[in-house]
């Protein structure tokens, strides 16, 4: 599974392949003709309690993901449109977040990628 990240605010490139954009929130400020999202995937992003609780706060960092992962794990199906543009070529999670190492879309590249805490539900 080829699985990037990028934040939202950096030029989509030819080698993304399918974007998705992870937050439950559109990134502020930012164009929807120049984001080049293919599909906003709201119900992949942790929710509205748990992103407020971490506050991308890197002591919290494992906390969060046990957290989110539960929270994806949950949530049956809701990867499955990722998963099958996957298996086609590049994904690209796309996050608005200025921290790049400490965010949902960092999360949730290692969960689909098997090397997640919690294990898929398929």
């Amino acid at each position: 599974m080829d699985i990037r990240t990028k934040r939202a605010y950096e030029a989509p490139g030819n080698d993304d392949g399918f974007r998705v954009l992870v937050d439950r929130l559109w990134p502020r400020g930012l164009k929807k003709e120049n984001a080049r999202i293919d599909l906003w995937l709201k119900e992949a992003a942790p929710s509205s309690e748990l992103r407020k609780w971490f506050n991308h706060e890197p002591a919290k960092w494992d906390a969060f993901k046990r957290r989110y992962l539960k929270e994806l794990a949950a949530k049956g199906d809701v990867l499955e449109p990722i998963r099958q543009e996957a298996e086609k070529g590049a994904v690209t999670l796309v996050y608005g977040s200025k921290e790049e190492r400490f965010n949902n879309a960092a999360a949730l590249k290692e969960f689909l990628s098997g090397k997640g805490a919690v294990a898929r539900k398929r």
